[in-house]
């Protein structure tokens, strides 16, 4: 199997409702072409977990970066905010709970500017199949004939 080369994709954006389901059509677009299709779901929620943290623990008028990047091994999905608050896990479930459920390895990093919050997932390439039909197997024309020609003998 050959890897492809690293896709990689990138936005900036003000958190609000409207422009979190625009990121999130464009990123399930990405895997789709990608050929990533069982893979649109899950990271999409996740996705929507890290940008609704966002909007309500830094604010609307904060801007942040949406990273997406798939090695031909692996998905990355990274969100980087200004605000130095580091998330923490809830004991009530949801926000990185779900993020923890719905991937492989996920994780926080502080950076000069605020902090990264990431998530990975295991997405090998994809088998695809030849876009030609096979040429059929040999005999399956004669065996396919042969009943026709007797049924058409006792016919007549």
């Amino acid at each position: 199997m050959t890897v492809p080369p690293d896709r990689h994709y990138a936005v900036d954006l003000r958190v609000s409702a409207e422009r979190v389901s625009q990121v999130r059509r464009i990123v399930a677009a990405h895997l789709r072409h990608w050929s990533l299709d069982l893979h649109v779901r899950p990271v999409c929620r996740a996705l929507d977990e890290l940008l609704a943290n966002v909007h309500r623990h830094v604010g609307d008028e904060n801007t942040c970066v949406v990273e997406l990047r798939w090695t031909g091994r692996h998905i990355t999905v990274s969100v980087a905010d200004n605000s130095p608050r580091m998330p923490r896990l809830s004991a009530a479930g949801g926000g990185l709970s779900r993020v923890m459920a719905l991937s492989d390895s996920w994780g926080t990093c502080r950076t000069t500017d605020g902090k990264v919050v990431w998530f990975t997932r295991y997405a090998q390439a994809p088998q695809t199949a030849g876009l030609l039909p096979y040429p059929p197997l040999p005999g399956v024309r004669e065996s396919r004939r042969a009943p026709l020609t007797a049924l058409a003998q006792t016919l007549l």
